[in-house]
């Protein structure tokens, strides 16, 4: 599943899982694939995978059981932050499909500075009305306008939010912030137990983002099946790809959002 961080073998029973990777491994032959791709937490040492540990890890938080806490233990500079986000008068409204339009704006914006194919907005459509109960969008406005966003997908006990983007002009407001304090709130109204920030590099930007929150480091144990090619091919850091990246931050966002998401198709 391209757009989650996490979906390899489940299960217990080493041999079980030996099992389905064969099977696996047999389906990307079959649908002549490039790669096999599994996002595992763990290490599975099937002779047909080559592991790639990477730099990435899951900044996860384990949520404390009342909000009055969750607040106590944020350090004194991000709740001036929240509490400066809060005095911009900015408004926060969340919704289901009656707010793509403003989310998927402020994302598809976000993810061309960021140099990243955008993903379609059918897909996030597709996941407000399959998970009605289950996916909704957190806008945070300036006035009229959207100047952040995200995207929450509320499991069993954890609740993830795949997409988050805001507007960087608006960056003095602190509405990046605000959004998500009032996420982490709305988790908390759940009974959730964990809320997961998502991938990082260690001590990238966004690490350190999610870090301030309390949010730690898990493991993040992808490992591939490779038909053609080479590992480093798909991997941001090659030459190649930041020349396209480079590229890409250039484009009118418009032009992005009619030919990003064929592309981000293929992208694993």
């Amino acid at each position: 599943m391209p757009y989650l961080n996490y979906g390899g073998v489940i299960g217990h029973d080493l041999e079980a899982a030996y099992h389905l990777v064969d099977r696996a491994i047999e389906l990307a032959e079959r649908l002549d694939t490039r790669t096999l791709e599994l996002r595992q937490e763990y290490e599975l040492n099937h002779p047909g995978f080559i592991s790639w540990r990477g730099k990435k890890v899951h900044m996860r938080l384990a949520l404390p059981d009342s909000i009055a806490k969750l607040w106590k233990q944020l350090n004194s500079k991000v709740r001036n932050q929240i509490r400066k986000g809060e005095k911009a008068e900015l408004k926060v409204v969340w919704g289901g499909e009656t707010l793509l339009d403003e989310f998927y704006n402020v994302f598809s914006h976000n993810m061309r500075d960021l140099g990243t194919p955008v993903y379609s907005r059918n897909l996030f459509r597709a996941a407000l009305q399959q998970f009605p109960d289950q996916v909704e969008i957190c806008v945070v406005r300036l006035g009229r306008k959207p100047i952040a966003a995200g995207l929450l997908a509320h499991g069993s006990g954890v609740t993830e939010i795949p997409s988050a983007s805001s507007l960087r002009r608006y960056n003095s407001t602190c509405a990046n912030m605000l959004l998500y304090w009032n996420v982490l709130v709305r988790v908390m109204e759940r009974d959730q137990t964990w809320f997961d920030f998502g991938r990082s590099s260690p001590d990238s930007p966004t690490y350190k983002f999610k870090a301030q929150w309390g949010a730690q480091p898990q493991p993040s144990v992808w490992h591939y099946h490779m038909r053609t090619g080479d590992i480093s091919d798909m991997r941001p850091d090659n030459p190649r790809n930041q020349r396209l990246i480079s590229i890409w931050k250039r484009l009118p966002v418009m032009l992005t959002r009619v030919i990003g998401p064929p592309i981000v198709r293929g992208i694993p």
